[in-house]
Order: structure tokens, then C-alpha cells, then sequence
């Protein structure tokens, strides 16, 4: 397995896992890769520096720091986000067609819903929601 750090044109960073540097272009080929933030399929590979391992240390030290990162998130997200739960689909349709308010919505959906709604040109993201001790 390899680790390529990927960027779209609009500048938009994210990690892939690929099998070896041809899975990569036969997915690119294919039209199967997509930017998680914006969608666009156009996905380069991003110049990366060559990863040097120093032991169990410095993986437990990145595991560490992307666990902090990743609870950072759910904290802003919460902070400046109405959850809406189940009804998110609903809402975010409700938003785009000037339905209801214009906000920052997070809950669950499907992965029929997501799809549907990317399809429609509304714009949704999945991130890794991290369980806190007071949630």
C-alpha cells in the first residue's frame, strides 16, 4: 500500500491509499476519485516528502495528534453548527432552495441521502465524528 497526499484545482489537500501508483492512475482514469471538500474530479498527486519512520514512538505520537484533530473538529463544528440529527437531508435541501435559513447544519445521513444530495449540487461533507467523554 502507498499513501499519495492528493490536491484538486482548487487547492483543497486530503490523503488516498492506493494498492500501488497504477491503482492510483487507474482511478484517477476511471473518474473514481473525487476532492471530499468540493467534489471536483480533476485529483493530482501533491508533492510529498518522504516519510522516514523512527519507531513505535513517532506513530503513536501521529495517532495522538490526529485524535486531537479530529476532536477539534467536532468541537467547531458543534460551536458554529445547528445539529439537526436525522433530518439533515431535509434541512440541507430546505437551505439550498431558500426554503429555510441560510446556516451550518451537521447529523446523519444516509449514504443514499449524501449521494442524492451531492447530485443535486448541494454541497455536503462526511467527517470522522470522534466520541468525547461528555458526549
Amino acid at each position: 500500500m502507498i499513501l499519495f497526499d492528493l490536491v484538486c484545482p482548487s487547492g483543497h489537500g486530503f490523503e488516498g491509499w492506493f494498492k500501488d501508483g497504477d491503482a492510483f492512475d487507474a482511478q484517477v482514469a476511471g473518474g473514481e476519485l473525487s476532492c471530499p471538500i468540493c467534489g471536483d474530479r480533476t485529483i493530482n498527486k501533491a508533492l510529498m516528502a518522504p516519510a522516514v519512520r523512527s519507531g513505535a514512538r513517532n506513530e503513536s505520537t501521529k495517532a495522538a495528534a490526529l485524535l486531537q484533530a479530529m476532536k477539534a473538529i467536532r468541537s467547531e463544528v458543534e460551536r458554529t453548527c445547528e445539529h439537526v440529527g436525522p433530518r439533515f437531508a431535509e434541512e440541507a435541501r430546505k437551505i439550498h432552495y431558500g426554503e429555510s435559513e441560510r446556516r451550518g447544519i451537521y447529523g446523519e445521513a444516509t449514504e443514499n441521502e449524501a449521494r442524492s444530495l451531492k447530485d443535486e449540487g448541494i454541497e455536503v461533507a462526511r467527517v470522522p465524528w470522534i466520541q468525547t467523554p461528555d458526549a
